[in-house]
Parts: C-alpha cells; structure tokens; sequence
C-alpha cells in the first residue's frame, strides 16, 4: 500500500511540473501564416509614414517639453488611426531639464569658438580656466583630490565604431562618470569628446549624472573635430577655455506611456509586448532615435492587426510608446511597477531602439523547452538576412526593468555602424533613414511578435527568485 500511496503521490505532484516543462512548438499554420506577413511586411509603407509624421508634425521631443505632450497626443491619435483595438496611457513622472542655451570658446592668444552642447543633468553657469587633457576616465579618477583646482577636465576618450555598438560603452561611461571624477579633483567645469563616431561638427548629448554628496560643474560634450583641435591647441601648451551653460533642473512633470493592443484570438489576457521610445533630445528630430523604433512596432502590431480575427494570434500583441527614455528609462521603470503582477502574462518583449539600420541578429534566451520555438521563429526571420545567435538576450532599454523582474526578452540587434554618426545630435534626422531598412525591420517585427504569440506553450518568463519570496 505505501509503495502504491508513493506512486499515486510522485504522479501528482510530477504531473504539473512535466506539464509545465512541455515543449513549446509553434503550429505549421502560423508558420505559414508568418511567412505571408513577412512578404506583406516587406511592400508596406506603414513603419516608414508613422516615422515621418512623428518627426514632421512633432519634431524634437525633448522629455517634459511642450513638444512631449504633443507626442503623447500624437501616438494616442495614430494608434486609432492604425486601426488598433484599445489605446490608453498611463502616468510617467520625472524631474524635468531644460537647455536654454550654451556656448564655449577658447580665450587667450588662440581665441576661437568650440561647438559644445550642454549634457543633460548639467547645472548652469559660466567657468573659464585651463584645460587638462586625459585620455581616459580612468586617467582622470586617479589624479589627486584637488589638483584639478581652478581648471577644467577634459577627457578625450575616441569612441570605436562597431556594428553591434560594443563601442558605445566605454563612451557612455565617459559621459556618466567624468563630471563626478572631475569634481573629486578640484575641476571647475568638465568637457568630453562626445560618445559618438561621425566627423561633421555635431557634438552629441546625452545624460550624465552626478554622484551623491558632490555639488554639479558645468558639464558639456565637445564635437568629435572640436575635440581633435582643443587636444591640439592643448599640446602647444596651456589653453584657456570659457564655457558658458545656460541649462537645468525646473521641478517635475508628468508625461505618459501610451499603450495599445491587437487583442489575441484565444488567450487574450497573455502579451506579447513591443515598442520604441517616444521621447527624443532636442537637437534633431528624433528619427534614428527614436521615431524608427515607433514606427516599426506601430507598424507591426498594423499589419497583424489587418488579419481576420480567427487568423489573428492566440496571445495580445501590446505596443508601448515609452516616455523619457532618454532621462533614465523613466517610462520603462513606470511600466515594469504598473505590470509586475502580470509579469508571467508577458509572453516575450522586444523593443526597437537602435536605430533605422537592418536587423542582422536575433536572440532569445528561453528555457530548454522553448529553444526549439525560438528556432522556428529564427527560421522565419532568416530570409530577411537575420542570423540566429543562441548567446543573446538584450530586449531594448525600456524593457530592461521589466526584464529584470523576469520577463523574457528577444533581442533583434541593428547593424549600428553608423548609427553613433547621428546619436543625440543635430544630424538625427528623417533623411538618414533609409526606407527599405525600415521595411526590414517591420517585416521582422511582425514576424516575431505573431509567431510568439501564437506559440504553443511559453518562453519562461517568470518572477526572479528574490523577487518571488517577497
């Protein structure tokens, strides 16, 4: 009886577990289906049309600016004009920077102007002094407390193009860290190279931060040529510099998240999620970065949105327009708190946001039992020039919060090459887009987000273990 009983037992409870563990397949009809999508994807013009409206009829979209709240109006009218099932927003609050002006130029026997442009999170404010060149972020933080007394920093660190922007993050630290290692040393004002890699006379923005206890300098990023020619003025010997910023903080403001689904044949209530940020700097228009990426998930939750109802996918697919990306994944954070109960709804996430250049690799990192539906879906992706990498699991900026929490994510890595010729200056404008890329990308997007949504069984996406005990 008791080896009966210890049957009957390990049947129970092993049950589930197997259930839960099933292999996840997706079916040959929406394979089949996906593969027609793609074709369709490829000859429409939709991803390219959102992407020029929001950049023509908005422009730049600078977080907490009055171009932000004509955005949101913006995505909310053109997800109903896309025929989607539901469109709403939810609050997204946030400290709210202003650039007003900024100007630097060198003084003395050399006397010129730089072209500089304020980062974001600089205080305001005017400081002329010395400037002392460094190579690196490092090279600065180990120079003494105080040395740097009455002079300004300068690090001159060159970005390294790559396609898949492995370049960017030396750069960006750059960026982050080097007022906070110029303020230990005594600096009065901080420049850099900008973190990007075109040679036009564009210095590129972004947002810095200051470290806790530290009071903020005026803090600007050089043009990749304005750089080259202050390293070279600093090489003759000592250089004065005034830099003039007239930029900061100015209290809160609440933009939004704008959401919208194509509700699911069969299992409503389960998403998969997609989307871009709607945000932008202030000194293009925001196409690369990142109009493209709304108009591609726009586009993609379109096209599987024209199906017939019973030929729509089993699960929701939800695109979310994100709010201030560019300030700290602002809109990201929001929705990761606002969905964190229905985390294991969320089938899978991507976002677009790396530009207009074409999808060149796809990547899940899913559970054992779910690696053979990422294959089929790689399959698919595949005719688009897509290779598929089983060593990935980036999802987008915006998605990363949530991904922490234990969503699983798809990455659909853009060829970057030149992408950090036009992030976060003045030349990211609708011209660099090419509209067959685009297409690539919408094609890809589509195909994606039907196929896991239509997929028999999950990806895995659970609570974190720590976030589970609590």
């Amino acid at each position: 009886m008791r080896a009966i009983s210890l049957a009957v037992a390990f049947t129970l409870f092993a049950v589930p577990a197997l259930a839960a563990q099933q292999t996840t397949r997706i079916p040959e009809t929406a394979i089949a289906r996906a593969t027609d999508l793609r074709a369709q994807a490829l000859a429409d013009s939709t991803a390219w049309k959102v992407t020029e409206s929001l950049t023509t009829e908005v422009g730049s979209r600078l977080a907490g600016s009055e171009a932000d709240a004509r955005a949101v109006e913006w995505a909310r009218a053109k997800f109903h004009a896309l025929g989607y099932d539901k469109v709403w927003t939810e609050p997204v609050t946030f400290p709210k920077w202003e650039r007003r002006g900024e100007s630097a130029r060198v003084v003395g026997a050399h006397a010129q102007p730089l072209h500089v442009t304020a980062l974001g999170g600089s205080p305001g404010g005017i400081v002329e002094g010395e400037v002392v060149r460094f190579e690196s972020l490092e090279a600065l933080q180990n120079v003494a407390p105080g040395s740097l007394a009455g002079k300004i920093a300068f690090i001159d660190y060159q970005m390294e193009r790559a396609h898949d922007m492995r370049g960017y993050s030396m750069g960006s630290r750059v960026r982050g860290g080097g007022p906070s290692a110029a303020i230990r040393a005594g600096a009065i004002g901080y420049l850099m190279r900008s973190a990007g890699t075109g040679w036009h006379r564009n210095p590129h923005t972004g947002m810095t931060r200051f470290d806790e206890g530290l009071t903020p300098i005026p803090s600007a990023a050089l043009s990749l040529p304005d750089a080259d020619q202050l390293a070279r003025l600093a090489a003759r010997g000592a250089t004065r510099v005034r830099l003039a910023l007239d930029c900061g903080w100015n209290g809160e403001y609440t933009s939004q998240n704008v959401i919208a689904e194509i509700t699911g044949r069969s299992k409503p209530d389960e998403v998969v999620v997609i989307g871009g940020h709607l945000d932008s700097w202030d000194l293009g228009t925001g196409a690369i970065d990142d109009a493209s990426g709304i108009g591609i998930s726009m586009a993609a939750g379109h096209l599987i949105g024209q199906l017939p109802r019973e030929q729509r996918p089993a699960r929701t697919i939800r695109v979310v327009a994100f709010a201030n990306e560019e300030q700290g994944l602002w809109g990201g954070r929001a929705y990761a708190e606002a969905h964190e109960a229905d985390l294991r709804k969320h089938q899978l996430g991507a976002e677009s946001d790396l530009g207009a250049g074409r999808i060149l690799a796809f990547s899940v990192k899913a559970p054992d039992y779910a690696r053979n539906a990422v294959a089929q879906i790689a399959q698919v992706l595949a005719p688009l020039g897509i290779e598929h990498r089983s060593d990935g699991e980036a999802c987008g900026p915006d998605l990363s919060p949530f991904k922490a929490m234990g969503m699983t994510c798809a990455g659909l890595e853009q060829d970057a090459t030149r992408y950090f010729d036009l992030h976060h200056n003045q030349d990211d404008t609708l011209d660099k887009v090419d509209p067959r890329d685009l297409a690539q990308n919408a094609a890809a997007y589509t195909v994606f987000a039907y196929l896991a949504a239509d997929a028999e069984g999950d990806f895995g996406s659970a609570p974190r273990a720590a976030d589970a005990a609590r």
